[in-house]
């Protein structure tokens, strides 16, 4: 099991775990935590939007042009932003640092 370090949109940290291959979203999401994810993670909305943490931003592989192309409707964009569900953990993401934006509290 990995380790996740999810900050809410009211400030509290928890630490929550996923498997390899889990999306960070289904992760989120089974954990208790709210997040939307109206489209259950296939990529065609933005309600798993998080913010990665500095020092996790550069490790992550690059947006493809679905999520780039949603990430532009988000209301608080932020260069760190990705959507969770395009995030598929593998040991070299444990303990990786993501923040909810408020684009999961619909």
């Amino acid at each position: 099991m990995m380790r996740i370090s999810v900050t809410d949109t009211n400030g509290t940290q928890h630490d929550i775990e996923a498997k390899e291959g889990d999306k960070a979203m289904e992760a989120i999401r089974d954990s208790g935590l709210t997040i939307a994810a109206l489209c259950g993670g296939c990529c065609s909305c933005a309600t798993c939007h998080v913010y990665v943490s500095d020092d996790w931003a550069d490790k992550l592989p690059p947006r493809s042009e679905d999520e780039e192309a949603l990430l532009e409707l988000v209301a608080e964009l932020r260069p760190a932003s990705r959507l969770s569900c395009q995030i598929i953990m593998e040991p070299a993401f444990d303990g990786i640092e993501l923040e909810l934006s408020s684009d999961t509290n619909l």
